[in-house]
């Protein structure tokens, strides 16, 4: 397999898990996209053996919320600059979504990382690199199911066992899971475990 065919079944793999991410955080993703094979991914986004990242771009919404839209970025450059970022905030602007997903290849400048950081309380941008997204780690063998509790489902959870949401273990936002579901401070995730005594094990993490 040459480089260029190896690029394409990279940014397939890398596609496919963000859309998978964009799912399990409550986006509306067609099946089709979900089970978007290497082929039809080539024929759609594949120009003479090379994929424009750009064409990549993609908005999707909440299902239970119309009005909350994220927009997921692909920048073709290998470093991304301060104005490719204030380029993207500005269309986020344009189009009134609030949050946005960067998928860079190697990094981003120190100068465009603090862009993102300053905008931070107008708009949520996060970022990962290509590299973490070639593979779903909610679909690893040893990742237990995890499941974000709605404020409901969390105000119901602490008044049940009469707990502080401080008194519950903690899952740091940089964590890998909590990055790919997006968790914010104050959210909390139900963790099941398989149990050979009670068949599962259930256990629950504050973001903070």
């Amino acid at each position: 397999m040459d480089n260029e065919a190896r690029e394409i079944v990279r940014l397939w793999r890398v596609y496919r898990t963000v859309h998978q991410l964009c799912n399990h955080r409550g986006y509306l993703i067609s099946q089709a996209e979900l089970d978007q094979d290497l082929e039809s991914f080539r024929a759609t986004f594949a120009t003479h053996g090379k994929v424009d990242r750009t064409q990549l771009m993609f908005m999707v919404q909440k299902k239970d919320d119309p009005a909350d839209q994220m927009l997921v970025f692909f920048p073709d450059e290998a470093s991304v600059g301060i104005k490719t970022i204030k380029k993207y905030c500005e269309l986020m602007v344009a189009k009134g979504v609030g949050r946005g997903i960067v998928v860079y290849q190697d990094k981003i400048t120190p100068s465009a990382a603090k862009v993102i950081s300053e905008v931070s309380h107008s708009y949520h941008l996060e970022s990962f690199q290509e590299a973490d997204l070639l593979v779903n780690i909610t679909e690893h063998t040893l990742v237990p199911q995890h499941i974000v509790l709605s404020p409901e489902e969390k105000e119901a959870l602490l008044k049940r066992y009469r707990l502080k949401e401080t008194q519950l273990p903690r899952i740091q936002p940089s964590d890998p899971i909590a990055r790919y579901y997006g968790l914010a401070r104050g959210q909390v995730v139900k963790i099941m475990r398989p149990s050979e005594t009670s068949g599962r094990y259930v256990s629950y993490r504050l973001c903070y």
